[in-house]
């Protein structure tokens, strides 16, 4: 059981397209139409009907903090085991930024890099010795011939400077970042589900500005600002359509803005979409200004530098 795509789950928890949907009868639970928050008791309510033998918590568009006690209680009325899928937002786990799922969860699967910013790749953990016999026996042999010793020494640098103080600042100013952007898309006439987020993403409805996802992701990046189309919860459009946005603050983080550029970046999105909305058949205009305003802005924030 775990968290539908509709209301910002992942694909690989029990989406019928897929490997989970296909082995597994996955049962998915829903948001709260009005909160838009996770319905614990709705869940709880599912897990006792069904009886799962695996819950899974987290998902890919959820910005709100998760309640893994809660999350455990529910698991162990119904004999369940609890995995908790931090791919999204390990990065501000790491950085003391958000609860640490392993206090509760059975297992806890992420990857390495998104905001943990290290290689990509993945990692499993779990604090019960018989459970780590057999992810490892099931990683070697059962799925994996043999290591990929680079990637295990890029990790091993990625979490040593994870233990850094800095990284407890950088995931600080990636928190701040988000609850800045989704602010100024919010007063600027945007939705932001839940009313806003508690880590550094954020699902922005374009239902307001009368934009679809697919075209509103084109039109930026053609601005040279990217973001990906995402269903809203209960979005009537189809997958390949959406009427959403996702959007992230771990990225220009990294490279330096902080709040004044957030501003920034939420008046040069809204200027984007707005003109999208206007003339949906040609923004071309409007994202030639934007381009040059993103390139003026990330001219001063260099990913790297010449000696």
């Amino acid at each position: 059981m775990g968290m539908s795509l509709n209301s910002g789950g992942h694909i690989t928890h029990g989406l019928k397209i897929s490997m989970s949907g296909k082995w597994f009868n996955a049962i998915g639970y829903d948001v709260d139409k009005e909160s838009e928050l996770i319905d614990y008791d709705n869940v709880e309510k599912l897990a006792l009907e069904h009886k799962p033998k695996l819950i899974i918590a987290g998902g890919s568009a959820y910005s709100r903090v998760i309640d893994f006690k809660r999350f455990r209680e529910i698991a162990d009325k119904v004999g369940a085991y609890l995995m908790v899928d931090m791919a999204h937002f390990s990065g501000l786990v790491a950085g003391k930024g958000y609860p640490n799922p392993c206090d509760y969860a059975h297992v806890v699967t992420s990857t390495t890099h998104k905001v943990f910013r290290s290689a990509r790749g993945g990692i499993i953990l779990t604090n019960h010795e018989d459970l780590a016999k057999k992810f490892n026996t099931a990683v070697f042999p059962g799925y994996q011939g043999g290591p990929l010793m680079h990637i295990i020494a890029a990790k091993a640098a990625g979490f040593l400077e994870a233990l850094q103080p800095e990284f407890q600042n950088y995931i600080k100013s990636v928190l701040a970042n988000a609850k800045m952007l989704a602010e100024t898309l919010k007063n600027n006439g945007f939705k932001i589900y839940s009313d806003g987020t508690d880590t550094h993403l954020m699902l922005v409805d374009l239902r307001p500005y009368n934009v679809k996802g697919n075209l509103a992701a084109e039109s930026l990046s053609r601005a040279n600002i990217t973001c990906n189309k995402n269903g809203i919860p209960f979005d009537t459009e189809k997958p390949m359509i959406t009427s959403g946005i996702r959007l992230g603050t771990q990225a220009a983080t990294t490279r330096g803005f902080g709040l004044s550029e957030f501003k920034t970046v939420g008046e040069l999105i809204t200027k984007t979409l707005k003109g999208l909305s206007e003339n949906p058949t040609d923004n071309s205009k409007i994202e030639e200004e934007v381009k040059n305003e993103v390139i003026a802005l990330t001219s001063s924030f260099p990913i790297y530098k010449n000696l």
